[in-house]
């Protein structure tokens, strides 16, 4: 990947929402929530505090995490899509991630 977040932010690659009901509706683009996890592909250093130390990261690249609905600037480069976002606005790291196939 070509980038590398500054400060306390992170990138991430969105986990794509389900397509279909556990009925077997298929749902239009329209229809379908914005997704609200992802991967982590790379972890900034951490925010400089005012004593010219580095916080520490709590979140690490191939974490999935959860995120607010509107968090982040969504960026494309090379064709991929990112979300990039300040590593206070994960909401939380899940433990045991379903998997990564769709990332």
């Amino acid at each position: 990947m070509n980038l590398q977040p500054i400060s306390d932010r992170i990138i991430i690659q969105a986990i794509q929402a389900e397509e279909k009901t556990s009925g077997g509706i298929l749902l239009p683009d329209s229809a379908q929530e914005k997704p609200q996890q992802g991967k982590v592909l790379a972890v900034g250093p951490g925010k400089l505090l005012n004593n010219g130390s580095l916080s520490a990261m709590d979140i690490k690249v191939g974490d999935v995490v959860l995120y607010g609905k509107y968090s982040g600037t969504e960026v494309t480069v090379s064709g991929n899509e990112y979300i990039i976002l300040r590593s206070s606005d994960v909401l939380a790291v899940m433990q045991n991630a379903p998997s990564m196939a769709s990332v």
